[in-house]
């Protein structure tokens, strides 16, 4: 049973940094498609970024160019590294895994989710 930690949320002011982290209990990261998704107070859960099992990843627009998802193999862990934060983009964070290479944007596609990680930034 994979197993998804997240870390790393936070309070900041718009222009902000955060950088998310979710730990996996098992060799998911390099094997698997993962996934951030988060979700706002009554709005419905969105995918923030997708990385597949070769590295290649795909951006939600609104985040492009402020977010960047990367992995440590080693350590079984993949990071959201979040810029120029905007209020906006407030919302609890979910890491999430599927048990195959290829990655969707779609949250009912992923098995595996982690208990999320609340995100708060004020203007």
């Amino acid at each position: 049973q994979m197993r998804l930690a997240e870390s790393g949320g936070g309070s900041v002011q718009a222009g902000g940094s955060l950088t998310l982290a979710c730990a996996a209990s098992l060799d998911s990261v390099t094997r698997y498609c993962m996934a951030w998704f988060r979700q706002a107070p009554g709005e419905e859960r969105e995918w923030v970024v997708v990385i597949n099992a070769d590295g290649e990843y795909s951006y939600e627009d609104s985040v492009k160019g402020r977010f960047t998802i990367s992995k440590d193999s080693a350590a079984n862990t993949l990071y959201l590294q979040m810029n120029n934060l905007k209020p906006e983009d407030t919302a609890k964070y979910y890491c999430a895994a599927r048990e195959v290479t290829g990655c969707s944007p779609m949250p009912s596609m992923y098995k595996y989710w982690g208990q999320g990680t609340q995100v708060t930034v004020s203007s």
